[in-house]
């Protein structure tokens, strides 16, 4: 079987009820399907064939959807891009991938970087109306890639990990059984689709369970409540920083979304323990923290009925293994990729004995519990001990002066590497009471030997800390 057969369930047996709301528009899951169909025609008339690549640059719209369903429909492997990204991020996946051609928001008269034919959504949108709208009938099996989807590149070049049918599948059957989500669900989705968090998971388990679902082109923090109040959602996926954004929403606002509520979702960067509390307290519903990742999406969870431990992610998922090695999380199961993309040699150092090394460090409590402490790659080593970023980073976090924060590792002559934190401050602090605070609760070495104030912390798409970008001293 393969992801149609799966999506078949909703586009076959649930033909005629709405599937989509985008804008003023909304789609039964028959138009849907339809759409996809006519889409893949067009893209085989364009000379696209099985295990070609499509590249597509394009912000939330129903367009998206539509070549995401065409290339699974005809087996071409779908590579969605951040729409963030310039010229040269974009010259390395366009490279890399090798697609037949890029699809955006392009006109002609836009410069573009890209080596490859340029195709317009909107015009593609209107060609493929012409086209049968009837299926193709091409044999892919469960092994077939379904898309590539470049990690986000913070420590060199990003790497394209390879996601095939069964991956999608294995992970959408596993979320709908274990977060329970059904037809009868009303699903609001303001993530992007280019990411793994809105494609992998929220595309996916749409389609699969029949629910409906209200596309946003992304989230604005000012439109949120009307966005609620009107639809009504009973699911919602989001990361740390749109919670953080909902907790400025009015008592009464929050009680109200919060009383249509079934299941708050939060994952992509780790969420604070601290908006967790804020968040269960203002609308009611404890945040369920997840773990995943773009090479394996979804690994580890707290339970839907259980206990949603404050800053842990859970427990593994049924049919994922996971252990810890040497402080590193390794993880097996359906779920994880199939390697990344003509890097023969990443994909093998990724692996040991089948086991994926996801370079995140974590604890695992007597019960099962996961609790992550950082990436691997952001260990900081002063004076021979190990220091976790998050460790700090949360206790700065809790000053009520401080909205975000980061702490890296600068070189330091004596002890190697040196904490050092940049916050932004809600009011302000100075370095000293902070210096003071941290070493009355921290071990000395962990003190931050500076504090930097920004005006915001350098954030991907979605939502996390971009370390890399971080002004070094």
């Amino acid at each position: 079987m393969n992801l149609t057969h799966l999506f078949d369930l909703s586009f076959t047996g649930r033909r005629d009820e709405i599937a989509l709301e985008f804008g003023d528009c909304q789609f039964t899951f028959g138009e849907i399907d339809r759409r996809g169909n006519r889409m893949a025609h067009l893209l085989q008339a364009r000379g696209l064939k099985t295990g070609d690549r499509l590249c597509v640059y394009l912000a939330n719209c129903v367009e998206m959807i539509d070549l995401y369903l065409a290339c699974i429909k005809l087996g071409v492997i779908f590579v969605p891009i951040n729409i963030l990204y310039r010229d040269r991020e974009m010259a390395h996946i366009l490279h890399d991938a090798g697609p037949a051609a890029l699809v955006a928001a392009l006109t002609p008269t836009e410069a573009c970087p890209s080596p490859v034919p340029v195709w317009n959504h909107t015009e593609l949108a209107a060609e493929a109306a012409a086209h049968s709208a009837e299926p193709l009938h091409i044999s892919l099996d469960g092994d077939t890639p379904a898309g590539i989807i470049y990690t986000s590149g913070t420590t060199g070049a990003a790497k394209g990990a390879v996601l095939t049918h069964n991956n999608f599948a294995a992970n959408a059957i596993t979320l709908l059984a274990c977060w329970q989500i059904t037809a009868a669900d009303r699903f609001l989705l303001a993530l992007p689709l280019f990411h793994v968090h809105a494609l992998g998971n929220g595309l996916h388990c749409w389609l699969a369970s029949g629910c409906r679902m209200r596309l946003l082109e992304r989230f604005e923090h000012q439109k949120a409540a009307a966005e609620f109040l009107h639809f009504r959602p009973t699911l919602f996926f989001g990361v740390p920083t749109i919670y953080v954004r909902l907790l400025d929403l009015p008592q009464a606002t929050a009680r109200e979304i919060g009383a249509a509520m079934r299941l708050f979702v939060s994952g992509s960067a780790p969420l604070p323990a601290q908006v967790l509390d804020e968040f269960r307290q203002r609308f009611g519903h404890t945040i369920l923290e997840r773990y995943g990742m773009s090479e394996t999406m979804m690994n580890i969870s707290n339970p839907y009925t259980g206990e949603r431990r404050p800053g842990s992610v859970g427990l593994p998922l049924p049919g994922v293994s996971a252990r810890i090695v040497d402080g590193e999380v390794q993880v097996k199961g359906p779920n994880v990729f199939a390697g990344y993309w003509r890097r023969d040699e990443a994909t093998r150092a990724a692996f040991v004995d089948g086991w994926f090394r996801t370079g995140d460090i974590a604890q695992c409590a007597p019960d099962g519990y996961y609790t992550l402490s950082g990436r691997k790659s952001d260990l900081i080593i002063s004076g021979g001990f190990n220091i976790y970023p998050r460790e700090i980073e949360e206790f700065l976090m809790e000053q009520e002066e401080i909205t975000e924060a980061a702490v890296i590792g600068v070189n330091d002559p004596v002890r190697g590497e040196v904490p050092v934190a940049y916050i932004v401050a809600a009011t302000p602090i100075s370095p000293e009471a902070l210096e003071s605070r941290c070493r009355a609760t921290l071990a000395s070495f962990k003190v931050p030997r500076a504090f930097h104030p920004l005006e915001r912390l350098p954030r991907n798409a979605m939502g996390k800390i971009q370390k890399h970008l971080l002004p070094r001293p």
